[in-house]
């Protein structure tokens, strides 16, 4: 970060922070509306976060008030469209217009945030929100780099403000009855995880027919980049197909790894990978990216407190679909002990790849005792209204409304959550850019090559 930058972001932080008293005592007057603005108005935000946060909104007194996007274009469309759309409209509520945060924050009556900006601005966004005191949920991925992972951790660690990050497995039934019989002991000790995520999909992350729509002088460069470097040209595939692009993304990682390798943490209360090593790159879709469509990564984990240690094993392609089940492509993620497997593709428990009684009884060891049966996916929230918002999402939106109105910092997926998976990140990241074995020393809190 430059340090006009950094004066400017500590400049809004001290000035913003006068308002957090105010908006700290109306969030937490029950009967009152939790006045909520959208931080970026693209698809991630209109197609996913919108019909969630509007599931629930009227029945725990949540209003839309502010739309800020740095592009005109989504800014003034999208919000016509929250306006008018039958299943979001709120009856004589005046939706605000802000060209960037600064504008957003000056509004004396915002009292939380929904971020969905680009992979790199998340937790900078974030930030920003909680030292105007507002409420955040922030779209994962979180941090992709350490300096913005640390100073987040240090800001909304250190807040009041409610903070959830948008890894919505950990707000899922089945995942949260996975967790459950983990921790209960029967599974065993896990000694691999392998997980996948393919598509095929050329059109994958870009955006054809919005680039063309794009002219500098009706978006914010200059806040686009934010503590990126300042000299990097005007291009709006780079603004609106970001996840294409370092600095801006590292695409398959930042995308679709960070959802998969924070269920590890989760389960198994291990903060981050002991070592990453991958290898990859672009194989296929030649179209000028810079971020790999094709990659592979393995992640060493270690307990210190019980000495015990795993691998996981994650592939990722854009360019075959093969053992596709739907149109979002094919994603795998089973968990192996001693005794046998965990499938969350299908939610099932089984004992595949468990010890046999004929290997078993030639060391003295029982066979697998597992019994084959399904992780319920039942008692999910659901939706009060028809909004189009997937389940996931709606109730990973849910919880953070719900500890907004209870003033309870601890979301499914908090800041450590969120820190953790960032720390998993940038030491992939590390590993792409540098084909060397990763470390990431936790008094430093760096991540190292070699």
């Amino acid at each position: 970060m430059s340090n006009t930058t950094r004066r400017d972001f500590m400049k809004t932080g001290t000035a913003a922070t006068a308002m957090s008293a105010l908006s700290y005592s109306r969030v937490l007057g029950a009967n009152e509306k939790v006045r909520t603005a959208i931080v970026g108005a693209g698809d991630r935000m209109m197609q996913s976060l919108v019909p969630a946060f509007f599931a629930h909104a009227g029945e725990l007194n949540f209003e839309l008030a502010a739309v800020c996007d740095i592009w005109k274009h989504h800014r003034e469309t999208n919000s016509e469209k929250l306006k008018t759309n039958a299943k979001w409209a709120q009856k004589d509520a005046a939706l605000a217009l802000a060209r960037n945060t600064d504008e957003l924050y000056a509004m004396k009556n915002i009292d939380a945030v929904m971020i969905a900006t680009a992979d790199f601005q998340h937790a900078y966004h974030a930030v920003e929100a909680v030292r105007a005191g507002k409420d955040v949920y922030a779209e994962k991925p979180f941090a992709n780099i350490m300096d913005d992972a640390n100073l987040a951790l240090k800001v909304i660690g250190g807040s009041k403000q409610v903070f959830q990050v948008g890894t919505q497995r950990r707000s899922t039934t089945s995942y949260m009855k996975a967790k459950e019989y983990l921790d209960s002991g029967k599974f065993g000790d896990i000694v691999f995880a392998d997980m996948t995520w393919n598509v095929n999909q050329p059109g994958r992350w870009r955006r054809p027919r919005v680039v063309p729509l794009m002219k500098q002088e009706d978006t914010d460069w200059k806040r686009f980049l934010i503590n990126r470097d300042p000299k990097i040209a005007f291009d709006a595939r780079k603004h609106l197909e970001f996840r294409l692009f370092w600095p801006f993304s590292s695409g398959i990682p930042d995308q679709w790894m960070v959802h998969q390798i924070d269920t590890v943490h989760w389960f198994t209360g291990i903060a981050h990978p002991r070592s990453v090593v991958a290898n990859g790159g672009t194989y296929l879709w030649k179209d000028g990216r810079t971020n790999w469509d094709t990659m592979t990564a393995v992640f060493d984990y270690h307990n210190p407190k019980t000495d015990k240690a795993f691998q996981v094993l994650y592939s990722s392609r854009q360019t075959n679909a093969q053992g596709t089940t739907n149109e979002e492509g094919n994603v795998k993620e089973l968990y192996m002990s001693n005794h046998g497997t965990i499938n969350l593709d299908n939610n099932t428990v089984s004992n595949d790849g468990g010890l046999t009684e004929r290997h078993g009884k030639a060391m003295n060891m029982p066979a697998s005792a597992l019994e084959k049966f399904t992780l319920s996916t039942e008692g999910g929230i659901v939706a009060s209204a028809n909004t189009g918002a997937d389940p996931q999402t709606s109730a990973h939106m849910r919880n953070w409304m719900d500890c907004v109105k209870s003033r309870n910092q601890k979301t499914n997926a908090d800041i450590h959550a969120a820190y953790n998976h960032s720390v998993a990140l940038c030491m992939t990241i590390k590993a792409i850019q540098t084909g060397m074995r990763v470390t990431f020393d936790d008094k430093k809190q760096e991540v190292s090559a070699g």
